[in-house]
């Protein structure tokens, strides 16, 4: 993965990379944060995979379902610039880890009442159109997606808290 990243801050003066503890975008500061230098072929398609979002310029959603869009566009500008650095990332690779935003969104968008799969209205709170249950959800992307329950009048009380595990693997 050296030679990859000394390619890429050559290739791309505008990003900025940093080390850190995992792979992530930070549009704020236009910043690549990857995990300590390995040899590892999963490490070189997660800074390839963060370099799309660099380069397709992501910043932020509006639901997440539009997050989940977000991690497809950079995956597939990532299979775009793959072969300038003799590279090929796992198309299987890129499927486990889509899968693990699927699993979040479904376990998100599944009615605490009736597990019905719902409607986001917004980016913090889910409906149901079945058993017209409301509940909330954090805006926090690595987390267990907590729901809370509204009641039925619609008050900001839980009547049930939900949880349900989420463990995000690159």
């Amino acid at each position: 993965m050296d030679e990859l990243l000394v390619s890429l801050k050559r290739d791309y003066p505008n990003i900025v990379f940093a080390e850190g503890n995992s792979f992530r975008w930070s549009p704020r500061e236009k910043l690549i944060i990857y995990k300590t230098i390995s040899n590892e072929t999963n490490d070189s398609w997660a800074l390839l995979h963060e370099v799309g979002h660099a380069l397709l310029k992501h910043s932020s959603y509006n639901s997440d379902f539009e997050l989940l869009k977000l991690e497809v566009a950079a995956w597939e500008k990532a299979e775009e610039i793959q072969s300038k650095y003799s590279i090929k990332v796992n198309p299987e690779h890129i499927q486990n880890c889509l899968d693990t935003y699927r699993e979040w969104l479904y376990q998100r968008s599944s009615c605490p009442s009736c597990n019905n799969t719902c409607l986001q209205t917004s980016l913090t709170e889910y409906r149901c159109f079945n058993c017209h249950s409301v509940w909330e959800v954090t805006v926090a992307r690595f987390c267990r997606p907590y729901r809370r329950l509204h009641s039925p009048k619609n008050k900001k009380s839980p009547e049930t808290i939900v949880q349900a595990t989420f463990r995000h693997e690159v």
